[in-house]
């Protein structure tokens, strides 16, 4: 019928946009703009469901696993609206994305909408004409086997958080969580870490030197030579030690030599003006093929080494790209290519290179991940032809250009012919002279080895990055060896030894705890990138450049897990559940068996015991030995209150009085605190402070000192005295009635080895009187508080320009400043960064602004702090839009209630 209507309902405002322009008439295009739904925290149930089965997780566990779901409060609005828009409409297209994600989005909207017309599942893998018009021509039925698996993993995340979150909040700190993927994370960041801690360096050294053919067509031709080899014997390379700083087995049973610095300089003696010649030249054939395109992963993982991104600043570019139609769905575990998009690159790569740079035929990739999405595409430009970089660099800017480029470089050359060439490796020998002390008469072979490629091939368009962990370039660099032949004469120079220390193993990146979970089975590629954003916004691990660092308290969480939830964090049994998770997503095993099996356990005594079986019976947990990290000579981590410290219980003290204790900086990553500078920490912590003199008012000593906030100077108070005989408790109160002696933070331009008795006293006298309000009558001071230095007046504050100005802004200018229009925390009004168009969801238009903890969009209703990965300057309004609807998703913030019992909520992963 032609005047019939048709509502296609997908996620993002942007998407919406990008197909209804594809559509055209008769369809109305609407995005729900994620989830519209989700089960709801147990204090926000109904009250008549809080005492029920679904008290406890919203979930009942005894009658099926049923979920109670609840609509977001800020959605309730758009599902009205979509009611309202369905009721004009014929049919309804579901177009939410193709993944397990996408599909129970597409039944949790059918769920709540209960459409009374007939309802197509539209799916579609990248945003451009071609493809929404097959989309259209190819609708299927909703999936009900990946509603399953989606919901089911969003059952037991639920279940696992809540039951182990709490664990942790008893025995660690509140405000923790487990999570099945994200504690298997964890662990891994920490164990790397233990191991740095373990490892003890090994000394060894060797020689280089510069080597020429004394004659022949490259006569004269220098190039650079290691030392391999003594005798038999080969020399030791730092491959050839342990992480206890020993010589491995295989190295002592080949009886390689180790040289220390005396024998280096020997053979360096031994062998100056020695006569050399070439023992052996090998040369073989090089090549090197494409690497496949990108899947989630890899594109995570090389945006991490070739951008320096993080995988949330990588999905979310690439997210923009996609729902703007210049890439391909950016979630798949898939590096094929469809037939049009292998065509369109072996096209591109032919006008761009030559013909001789494709090969006869297509290349074609599978996965290697056992759980792989094979229905899906690798991430590739979008379209049945592709656009260069330089075709759209009118249309991106940034990291949304710098991405695209990535994505068509990859994708092209993964259909380019293989790059060719020849590797050389060369071995030298020379005799060790009589200098050479021990080695004299030693013959010293040095190898040197060089790759010329004849014939670069993909390379001419792309080249793999490498994990700085590896340590070994994927392909071999370019260097050219002369011509020579076995047996001819070379002249050796700059002979010199050098010593060497054997390295830690690296930290994990981002892209190599991406690598290392993909290899392990763990978790799914698409939500690496929020699983790596939790742990570290719950402060379990820490960036040092792109190293990842994990904190005290990730340890302390981690011993708990391996000590009592073993199997839970065990990486077998983790990938296991994946497989499981895949088995009910393909229709081969039942979701409401398989979580009965988790959280029951299978019905036997033993070691199949479920999650309820294992929190029930935990027994009695060693909370102060959890939280105890010993690191040698009686020294011991431990997780306090208010932060880490060191603790040395090998000290000497009296009877009632706790061990030495010192505040463990943050800026100290748990490998570098060695028992030397635990002691260090310990020394500065017991030392008094610096005497900086008498306060001639008080008679007080002065002193500067250092503490876990910063230096800060303070007045020695004389020693109290209590009466005789007083109780516990009544002397507890008389220290509590004691007076405070006064404190002051330095200011940022003072020193604790300069500042004097004069600057001290003033700190000290803050917060200072700068008069009294001639309207109001209120007294105005000036003082230095956590934010910086401000101006008080009752309750309203208002920033000053300098911490100078604390000691001199006068009574008039601090007036002035208060007749100012106020913004924020005493911050006066100001411009916004930027402006970003109206807000789809509210209709008010977007801003950027600077706040009190960095940069925000807002609508004016709801704001939303930007990532540590959008810059202002390159945020666009799609991102801002999707920050806010985050934010609205959410929620207001809740003000905890009082209650009679201190137990809490428990937290989802």
């Amino acid at each position: 019928m032609s005047g019939s209507r048709k509502l296609v309902i997908v996620e993002s405002p942007t998407k919406a946009r990008k197909i209804a322009g594809y559509l055209g008439e008769g369809f109305d295009v609407e995005a729900s703009v994620g989830h519209i739904r989700d089960l709801p925290q147990p204090s926000e149930l109904p009250a008549d469901m809080k005492k029920g089965p679904f008290g406890k997780f919203a979930v009942d566990v005894e009658h099926g696993f049923e979920p109670y779901y609840e609509v977001y409060p800020d959605k309730k609005k758009k599902v009205s609206e979509l009611k309202k828009m369905l009721k004009s409409a014929d049919e309804l297209y579901l177009a939410t994305d193709e993944d397990r994600e996408g599909e129970a989005i597409a039944w949790h909207l059918l769920e709540e909408l209960k459409p009374k017309v007939p309802v197509r599942r539209m799916v579609f893998h990248e945003i451009t004409p071609e493809a929404i018009r097959r989309a259209l021509d190819t609708t299927r039925d909703l999936d009900e086997n990946l509603v399953d698996a989606q919901e089911t993993r969003r059952i037991l995340d639920r279940l696992y958080g809540y039951e182990v979150s709490p664990v942790l909040w008893r025995k660690v700190r509140q405000g923790l969580s487990a999570g099945r993927v994200q504690s298997v994370a964890t662990r891994l960041v920490v164990e790397r870490e233990r191991e740095r801690m373990a490892f003890v360096p090994a000394a060894y050294w060797d020689l280089t030197g510069s080597f020429a053919p004394d004659g022949g067509p490259d006569a004269g031709q220098h190039f650079s030579a290691r030392l391999v080899q003594l005798g038999e014997a080969r020399v030791a390379t730092g491959r050839d030690f342990d992480d206890r700083g020993q010589l491995t087995a295989a190295a002592t049973r080949d009886r390689v030599v180790t040289l220390d610095e005396p024998a280096a300089d020997a053979l360096v003696a031994g062998l100056d003006g020695a006569p050399f010649t070439v023992r052996s030249l090998e040369t073989k054939p090089y090549t090197r093929r494409p690497t496949a395109p990108f899947t989630t992963s890899t594109l995570q993982q090389e945006a991490g080494r070739k951008l320096r991104w993080s995988s949330r600043q990588t999905m979310r570019v690439a997210q923009s790209l996609y729902e703007n139609g210049y890439i391909t769905y950016m979630r798949t575990d898939s590096p094929a290519l469809s037939a049009e998009a292998t065509d369109a690159a072996r096209r591109q790569a032919a006008e761009l290179y030559g013909p001789e740079y494709v090969p006869a035929s297509p290349r074609s990739y599978v996965s290697k991940s056992k759980g792989a999405q094979e229905a899906h595409e690798a991430i590739r430009p979008a379209g049945d032809s592709f656009r260069t970089p330089a075709q759209v660099a009118s249309e991106l800017r940034g990291d949304e250009f710098r991405l695209y480029e990535l994505v068509w470089k990859r994708t092209v050359a993964s259909q380019m012919a293989d790059a060719k060439g020849s590797t050389a490796s060369l071995r030298i020998a020379g005799t060790v002279g009589a200098a050479g002390a021990a080695h004299a008469g030693t013959d010293a072979v040095f190898a040197a080895s060089g790759t010329v490629i004849t014939f670069r091939g993909f390379l001419a368009a792309y080249e793999e990055g490498t994990d700085e962990a590896e340590g070994a370039d994927s392909g071999a660099k370019e260097a050219r060896l002369p011509r020579v032949a076995e047996g001819d004469d070379l002249t050796g120079s700059d002979l010199e030894a050098a010593g060497h220390a054997t390295s830690a193993p690296a930290r994990y990146t981002e892209a190599s705890l991406v690598k290392k979970l993909e290899e392990l089975g763990i978790g799914r590629p698409s939500t690496y990138a929020s699983t790596i954003s939790t742990i570290q916004d719950r402060g379990y691990i820490t960036t040092r450049g792109q190293a990842l660092v994990p904190s005290w308290i990730a340890f302390a969480v981690v011993r708990l897990l391996e000590e009592h939830f073993g199997e839970l964090i065990d990486y077998r049994f983790t990938a296991e559940m994946e497989e499981d998770l895949d088995e009910i997503a393909a229709g081969q095993r039942d979701r409401v068996a398989w979580l009965t099996e988790f959280y029951f356990g299978d019905g036997t005594d033993g070691a199949d015991a479920g999650l309820k079986e294992l929190v029930d019976n935990l027994g009695e947990i060693d909370a102060r030995g959890i939280n105890s990290i010993d690191i040698g000579e009686g020294l011991q981590v431990r997780i306090g209150r208010y932060g880490p410290y060191v603790e040395d219980n090998g000290a000497e003290v009296k009877e009632g009085e706790t061990p030495p204790r010192a505040s463990i900086p943050d800026d100290v990553a748990p490998d570098e605190l060695t028992v030397a500078k635990a002691r260090e920490l310990l020394a500065a912590g017991a030392d008094d402070g610096r005497e900086l003199g008498v306060d001639p008012a008080t008679g007080h000593t002065i002193i500067a000192k250092a503490g876990r906030y910063g230096p800060y100077v303070t007045e020695v108070l004389p020693e109290p005295t209590f009466e005789p005989g007083l109780s516990a408790a009544a002397l507890k109160k008389a220290k509590a009635a004691l007076p405070k002696p006064r404190t002051g933070s330095l200011l940022k331009s003072q020193d604790l080895g300069t500042i004097t008795l004069d600057e001290a006293l003033a700190l000290l006298s803050l917060p200072r009187v700068v008069g009294t309000d001639p309207e109001s009558g209120t007294e105005i001071t000036a003082q230095n508080g956590r934010y910086g230095p401000y101006l008080k007046k009752g309750t309203d504050s208002r920033t000053l320009p300098s911490e100078e100005a604390i000691f001199t802004v006068t009574l008039d200018e601090a007036l002035a400043i208060y007749a100012q229009p106020k913004r924020g925390r005493g911050a006066t009004a100001a411009p916004p960064l930027r402006e970003l168009g109206d807000d789809p969801v509210s209709g008010k238009p977007i801003v950027v602004k600077d706040g009190r903890f960095g940069p925000y969009v807002t609508d004016g209703t709801t704001n939303a702090t930007l990532r540590k990965d959008d810059a202002v300057d390159a945020i666009t309004p799609e991102r801002a839009q999707e920050l806010l609807a985050e934010k609205r998703a959410k929620g207001p913030a809740k003000k905890p209630a009082r209650r009679a019992s201190s137990r809490s909520t428990a937290k989802a992963k």
